[in-house]
């Protein structure tokens, strides 16, 4: 099962570390977020190393759908009501800036960039997208009701975001990526202070960026707590027709569009990672009664970080770890948040004080209704008896029959039917 981008990729390798060395900063993770963070270190003249467990964007990013928008969902109403208006105007501003960023570095790299409309719509509730709109207007950007989509079904409305945008993403990162200071196959096995150890040498650094999707230490910041993953189904159509833009439904469970050349991504079946859910079945029978001449070309699967309240935490790992920083949680949207943290980081890392850095603290509250279902969610899989359990904090195992793989319902770990570990933040394989 490998995702459409996978399909076209050609990139080239990077070697393994294979001695100790000393840097300035050191990335823990080669996705998006962490690849972006060395560019822009690597463009400041800061020195710096990123090591990647195995090959760079071979993780989560592989299997996006590549969306680059400031359109989250119904989100702008809600950091209203949470932060106010200051703070959600703070991360409006930061996802403009990530979209104007990938503009820029996209007229200079083939990676299929596009233009494109982006929609959030509501099947039956045309108050919240009137909400968002209102709220939209309070932060001074310009969206549009939209009564209509070309899709296969009536809405009660949609907020529609001008001028966003679509990419090939490991495109992307082939060109992005060249002459970058990367090792890969180069798993971090521990940290001691900020000195990484792997298995072929140390990286002694000053400051230390963890950009693993899921932070692996648990003994800071709380993240096991204040996170869990949520998986979702993507399908590629051929023969189905081209939408004109890209759609999201404001639900959690419901689906997603956007072309890519001649074929139509949808996405959705979505469910908590360890849960049951639609999956690709839902997918394929919506596009069997919708799209009944069209033909799978790809199908593949991704998860995701989601936060008590909706906003990625990207800063200061804990405070108890000055030297030590993080971006996670990016709630579905990590190629704008990949791009905001890097920007928000590497400001950090260089003494500057960024703009949109505050809403974006990891010590903000953790007093958010999420936070309980957490807490349950760990508690009852921690006292249920089974054989297999998750390496990570001992939490039981479900067995996922689609994908033929053992899921932790905790904080999602992802392993293989023989043990092998496949996803994060589990460090290591079944025993």
């Amino acid at each position: 099962m490998k995702s459409l981008w996978e399909q076209t990729d050609a990139r080239s390798g990077f070697d393994a570390l294979d001695r100790d060395m000393e840097t300035e900063v050191l990335i823990i993770g080669g996705g998006m977020a962490g690849v972006l963070c060395a560019y822009m270190l690597h463009r400041s003249g800061v020195p710096y190393v990123l090591a990647e467990a195995k090959t760079i964007c071979s993780g989560v990013t592989k299997n996006t759908t590549a969306k680059i928008t400031s359109q989250h969902g119904l989100i702008y109403d809600k950091l209203i009501r949470q932060f106010g208006k200051e703070r959600a105007k703070q991360y409006l501003n930061a996802n403009e800036a990530a979209l104007s960023a990938y503009r820029d570095m996209c007229r200079r790299v083939d990676c299929d960039f596009e233009e494109r409309d982006a929609y959030v719509y509501s099947l039956d509730d045309r108050r919240k997208i009137e909400r968002e709109i209102e709220a939209l207007e309070k932060l001074g950007f310009h969206a549009e009701f939209a009564a209509e989509l070309p899709l296969p079904f009536s809405v009660s409305g949609a907020v529609r975001y001008p001028n966003q945008a679509q990419f090939h993403p490991l495109k992307f990162i082939s060109a992005v990526s060249k002459g970058l200071n990367i090792y890969e196959h180069t798993a971090v096995r521990e940290l001691v202070g900020t000195t990484a150890i792997t298995d072929r040498g140390k990286i002694a650094a000053k400051k230390v960026i963890v950009a693993t999707h899921f932070p692996f230490l648990n003994k800071h910041g709380g993240y096991f707590i204040k996170m869990y993953q949520h998986r979702s189904y993507v399908i590629a159509l051929e023969n189905a027709p081209n939408v004109g833009g890209m759609y999201v439904d404001e639900a959690q469970k419901g689906m997603s569009f956007r072309n890519y050349k001649d074929l139509l991504l949808i996405g959705g079946g979505d469910h908590r990672t360890g849960k049951k859910g639609g999956n690709w079945r839902e997918l394929r029978e919506f596009a069997r009664h919708s799209y009944c001449d069209a033909v799978e070309k790809y199908h593949w699967a991704t998860q995701d970080c989601m936060t008590l309240d909706g906003v990625p935490y990207i800063g200061r790992y804990s405070a108890g770890t000055p030297e030590l920083y993080v971006a996670t949680g990016f709630n579905k949207w990590g190629m704008t948040s990949s791009m905001a943290a890097a920007m928000i980081l590497c400001d950090i890392i260089q003494g500057r004080k960024n703009p949109y850095a505050d809403v974006f603290s990891p010590a903000r509250t953790i007093l958010r209704p999420q936070l309980a279902v957490n807490a349950a969610e760990t508690i009852v899989n921690l006292l249920t008896p089974t054989a297999k359990r998750c390496p990570h904090l001992g939490c039981a195992l479900k067995w996922n029959p689609y994908e033929h793989t053992w899921d932790c319902p905790c904080h999602g770990s992802r392993f293989s039917e023989d043990g092998k570990l496949i996803d994060n933040p589990a460090t290591g394989d079944l025993k």
